[in-house]
C-alpha cells in the first residue's frame, strides 16, 4: 500500500506561519526590535527595573509586531500590484545575497488578498496595544506622542496608501520611522529626551536608511519602471554616489560632532570607533566595485554594529 503523502494539519499550520514570517520580514523585524534594547539600556538602572516602566515597553513592544508586519506586508502588496518587486527579484543577477523566498507573494504561497487583510489587520493591532502603552504609561510628554502618533500613520505610507517613496520622500520617512522607534518608547517611559538618546536614535535611523540607500541603487530600473522616485532613480549615477557619500558623512557627523562639543561624553565617539570603520569600508568598497547588493548586506552589518557598540556604551556609562 503506498504511503499517504497528505501534509500533517500541524505541519500545514507550521508551514502557513512560516509563509507569514517570511511576509513580515522576521529576520528585519528582529532588528528594528533592538531599538527597544537601546531604549532600555539608555536608562538609569532603577528606572530599567520599574515594573511600570516594564509593563509599558512591553505593551509597546506587542504593539510594534503589528506595526512592523503592516509597513512589511503592505510594502509587498504595492510590490506585486505595481510589478516592481517582480523586476527587482526576478532579474536574473539576482543572488542569495536577495533570495526569493522573502517574497511569497512572488512564489504564489500568498494571495494579495490575503496579504493585504493581514497587512490591515496587523496595523489595527499595533494601533490597539500602543493606545493602550500610552493610556498606562507614566510619562506622556507631547513629544514624545506626536511621535508616536506620526510613526503609527506615516511608517506604512512608504508604498502604500500616500506611497510617500513615490514622490521622492522615501529616505526621509525612512530615517524618521527608524529614529522614532527609539525616541517614542523612549518618551513615554521616561519622559524626557536627553542628548544621548536623540544621537542613538539618529543612528539607528541612518543604520536602517544606508540599508535601504543601497538596496534602492540595485532596485533603480524596476523602481523607475513603476514609478517609484528614490534618490537611486531620480539622480545620475554619480549623483547617487555623491548621495550615499552624503549620509556616509552625515551617519558619522552624527557621532563625532555631539562627542566633540561635550553634549554627550566625549567617549561616545571611541565606543562607536567600530562602526566608523565598517562604515566607510562599505562606502570605499562600493565606489571601487559597484555591487550594491554587497554594499546593502555590509550596511545590515554596520547597522548591528552600531546597536552593539551602542549598548555597550550605555551599559558602561549607566551602569548595569
Amino acid at each position: 500500500m503506498a504511503a499517504s503523502t497528505q501534509v500533517p494539519p500541524a505541519s500545514g499550520v507550521l508551514r502557513r506561519i512560516g509563509v507569514f514570517a517570511r511576509l513580515v520580514k522576521f529576520q528585519f523585524v528582529i532588528d528594528f526590535f533592538l531599538a527597544l534594547v537601546i531604549v532600555w539600556t539608555g536608562m538609569e538602572p532603577e528606572t530599567r527595573l520599574d515594573g511600570h516602566v516594564l509593563l509599558t515597553v512591553l505593551l509597546f513592544a506587542l504593539g510594534k509586531v503589528g506595526v512592523l508586519s503592516a509597513v512589511m506586508t503592505l510594502d509587498d502588496v504595492t510590490g506585486i500590484k505595481d510589478g516592481s518587486d517582480s523586476a527587482n527579484y526576478l532579474a536574473d543577477d539576482n543572488t542569495e545575497l536577495r533570495p526569493l523566498k522573502r517574497k511569497p507573494l512572488l512564489t504564489g504561497d500568498l494571495t494579495v488578498q490575503q496579504a493585504q487583510r493581514f497587512g490591515q489587520l496587523s496595523l489595527a493591532w499595533g494601533a490597539a496595544w500602543w493606545l493602550v502603552a500610552v493610556w498606562q504609561a507614566p510619562h506622556t510628554p507631547v513629544w514624545a506622542l506626536v511621535v508616536a502618533a506620526l510613526l503609527l500613520v506615516f511608517s506604512v505610507q512608504y508604498s502604500w496608501g500616500l506611497k510617500l517613496s513615490y514622490i521622492g520622500l522615501g529616505e526621509l520617512l525612512l530615517l524618521f520611522s527608524a529614529s522614532a522607534f527609539v525616541l517614542a518608547p523612549y518618551g513615554i517611559t521616561v519622559g524626557e529626551l536627553p542628548a544621548l538618546i536623540l544621537v542613538e536614535a539618529l543612528l539607528f535611523g541612518f543604520g536602517q536608511l544606508l540599508i535601504a540607500g543601497y538596496s534602492n541603487t540595485k532596485d533603480i530600473s524596476g523602481d523607475a519602471a513603476v514609478g517609484r522616485r528614490t534618490v537611486a532613480v531620480l539622480t545620475s549615477e554619480r549623483g547617487n554616489k555623491i548621495f550615499l557619500g552624503i549620509l556616509t558623512a552625515l551617519n558619522l557627523l552624527v557621532i563625532v560632532v555631539p562627542s566633540a562639543l561635550g553634549w554627550i561624553p566625549w567617549w561616545f565617539a571611541a565606543a562607536l570607533l567600530p562602526l566608523i570603520a565598517v562604515r566607510l569600508n562599505q562606502y570605499g568598497s562600493f565606489l571601487q566595485n559597484g555591487h550594491a547588493l554587497l554594499a546593502r548586506s555590509r550596511g545590515v552589518l554596520a547597522f548591528r554594529v552600531t546597536v552593539v557598540c551602542t549598548v555597550a556604551f550605555n551599559v558602561i556609562h549607566f551602569g548595569f
